[in-house]
Order: structure tokens, then sequence, then C-alpha cells
């Protein structure tokens, strides 16, 4: 960690001076994330002291098993957001629909896409878990935005930010000018800068992905993964596996040290055929932070970052990580489907 203590306002205000028009409205925004990541962090390290783990008896709209610990991090986080004046709309992975900013609240220009909670299933085996944040500017006309503030390109996002909870807690935020990480001081209370300017290794020797679905996978990726554990691969020796199955940790783990994260289509779920990830409050924002950071992202056939969402809880496979690992991928697969 640097010996200056730089916080994450501090490091925007200084950011700002390089935009004439900036109001620190996004400087406030930013902070307000932040706020919400200090609580949950807290209710994640008394998760075994309090009643905050297991089921909470129901099922997101997914049908996946919703958490207690989710629908905390969840309302945390609207309750934190929704009376500041700087948000139009949000959307949550746990909402069906759109969730609008109270009427008995001011209105602002940007747009919050979130999952409260990723990895959450691993949250009684004491793995790491995450938050992820994805910013637009809204874009209609709207006073209180519309689902076409929300349904906007990866490329059309002002900032994507995740927060992982593990051994500490760590944010991570990228902005046009880059990718900073910053480390939750209990002492204090505040992140402090402890990874600037962060930079994707162009490759790396590591893959990350849930193998166990091998025989489900089309035949580019299966072949892709045989070429990653053979001796006979470019880096004259098998690549290491290293798969926690909380996607913020991994695609953390591959951030700082490089390699591939992956998480392809299989044919054992006709109810995803385009893969279990969703585009909007997780693939995308975490396409924009790698990508920011020179690395890259893929679907397959194109950046995540240019694909065209069409609902709120639209699905895409993800190959992220080192440039020339997803480059690498993206060819065994293109090249399967000729």
């Amino acid at each position: 960690m640097s010996n200056e203590l730089i916080t994450i306002e501090r490091l925007v205000l200084e950011q700002e001076q390089y935009y004439p028009d900036a109001t620190g409205e996004f400087t406030r925004l930013l902070y307000d994330i932040t706020f919400a990541a200090k609580i949950i962090s807290s209710h994640v390290k008394r998760a075994g002291l309090v009643d905050i783990l297991g089921s909470a008896g129901q099922e997101n709209i997914h049908g996946e098993e919703v958490q207690k610990l989710d629908e905390f991090a969840d309302r945390i986080i609207r309750q934190a957001m929704d009376h500041t004046g700087r948000l139009c709309i949000m959307a949550s992975e746990e909402w069906d629909d759109p969730i609008a900013i109270p009427d008995h609240y001011p209105s602002g220009k940007y747009v919050l896409v979130f999952d409260p909670l990723d990895g959450s299933s691993n949250i009684e085996s004491n793995a790491s878990i995450g938050s992820v944040f994805s910013i637009h500017k809204k874009r209609s006309n709207a006073e209180r935005g519309t689902l076409s503030d929300i349904l906007q390109k990866g490329t059309k996002q002002v900032a994507a930010v995740y927060v992982i909870y593990g051994s500490s807690t760590m944010l991570v935020y990228a902005t046009q000018n880059g990718v900073n990480g910053f480390t939750l001081d209990p002492g204090v209370g505040e992140f402090l800068l402890s990874h600037p300017d962060i930079r994707v290794p162009e490759q790396g020797d590591i893959y990350s992905v849930n193998e166990g679905n091998y025989a489900y996978w089309e035949s580019g990726m299966q072949k892709y993964m045989d070429y990653l554990k053979s001796p006979e691969n470019h880096l004259s020796k098998p690549f290491s596996l290293r798969y926690i199955g909380s996607m913020v940790a991994d695609l953390h783990r591959t951030l700082l040290y490089g390699g591939i994260f992956m998480y392809p289509p299989d044919s054992k779920d006709p109810k995803k055929p385009s893969g279990k990830l969703r585009l909007l409050y997780e693939a995308s924002p975490m396409a924009f932070i790698f990508e920011k950071a020179g690395g890259l992202s893929s679907n397959g056939y194109q950046s995540i970052l240019t694909l065209e969402p069409e609902g709120l809880h639209q699905r895409t496979p993800l190959y992220i990580g080192s440039a020339k690992d997803v480059k690498m991928a993206e060819r065994y697969i293109q090249d399967s489907g000729r």
C-alpha cells in the first residue's frame, strides 16, 4: 500500500481538474457506493455471529435461492442511493423490473445497475464474495429515467466498480482515466489507494473455469481447454487452474495476475443457451474494468462492451482477461463454428 493516504474522494477530485464541466456529482456518487460497501463489509465479516447466514426461503427471478445476505446487500445499496438526487433510475439483479427513484426524492442524471452480492452461495463456506456496479448517464428526456437508460452498451459506461469482501475489503473502479484499487482500512474507516493504475498482464498462465462442465461445451471450447492443459502450448507447460466459483473473486485474481476467466454456454441447461452470467450486472461492468486496464473481454466473437442489451436480465458467455489469452480463446471458438 502507498505510504501516502489517498482516498477515493481525493483521487477523483484531483482528476476532476482535467474536466472543466465537472460538477462533483460523480465524486459524490462514488462516495455513496463506498458508504454502502462499508456497511455490507461490516456485516459480511460478522456473518457467522448474526442472523444473516442461510437462505431467505425464496427464489429470485432467475430461479436461484436467495440468501439473507443478498436481501440485506440489495436493501443497503438502494437505501444509500435512492435519496441523493444523483440517480434517475436503478436496476438490481434481484429485481424483475427497474427500480424507480421515489417521487419525494430528487432525480439526477446518472443510472446505476448493480449486482448486490455476487457469489452469495459461497457465504457459508467463508469464500470471498463481492458487489458489482455499472454507472451510465441518462440518455432519455424522462426526468426519472426509463428502461432505455438502463439498456445501454458497455461502451457507454461512465464508470464500473466492484467490491471484494475477502481477507480485506477492496474496491476497484474504472473510468476513462484507468483503473485503481482501494483497500478498506478498518482503523480509519476509509478506502485508501493501494493499487494505483492497475494493468492486466498481456499474457498469463492461469485459467479459471468450471471444468466440470467440459462434456457440455461446444467443440471449440473443448479444444481450447485441451490446448491450455497441454505442455505443447505457447508456454511449453500446462496452464494452472484456479477457480473459486465466485465471479468477483476469480476475476480479481485474473485482473492482478493475468490469464483468462471463462463462463461458456453449455448444452446441459437448455434454459440458458447464452450462458449464465448477466450482461448488465456482471459481464459489462467487469469487461469495462478489464479493457480499461489493458485486457480484453469477449462473448467468443466480439467485445462484451459492444453488445446491444435487449433485456434487463439478458445473459451472455464471457471470456475475459489478458489480451493474448482472450484472443486465443476467440480463435478456437470461431474456428469451431466454420
